[in-house]
């Protein structure tokens, strides 16, 4: 697992970089700042999650257990989620996607939730 959560941190913060950089530099004059400020809100939870899968896979050879693992998985369903459906409605503006985002946000809550149970 912790593997896959280093591989899974990892891609998200490259991609998380990348994205930034296209906010910072094609984005900028083509969004309002209304939308440029949800874009760049997806682009810094992605990169603070993708930074705790990073710490994950180095805490999950000594913790282990599912508690880690939903951690793990919460993290990277939230960034999908969340993250995601910032970005189509950034980049989109349909306001449709508006309604995935609060369940991106839910799953890094129960991320965290399980990552501190594990830590009891």
């Amino acid at each position: 697992m912790a593997k896959t959560f280093l591989l899974l941190g990892a891609l998200a913060g490259a991609v998380g970089v990348a994205l930034g950089a296209f906010g910072a530099h094609a984005l900028r004059s083509r969004l309002t700042p209304e939308m440029l400020a949800v874009f760049e809100t997806g682009v810094r939870y992605q990169m603070y999650h993708a930074l705790a899968l990073v710490a994950l896979a180095a805490i999950e050879p000594r913790m282990g257990g599912y508690l880690v693992a939903t951690a793990g998985w919460s993290f990277a369903v939230g960034i999908l989620l969340f993250s995601g459906s910032l970005y189509v409605l950034a980049l989109t503006g349909a306001t449709a996607f508006g309604i995935v985002t609060p369940f991106g946000g839910l799953a890094f809550l129960v991320g965290w939730a399980a990552l501190a149970i594990a830590a009891i």
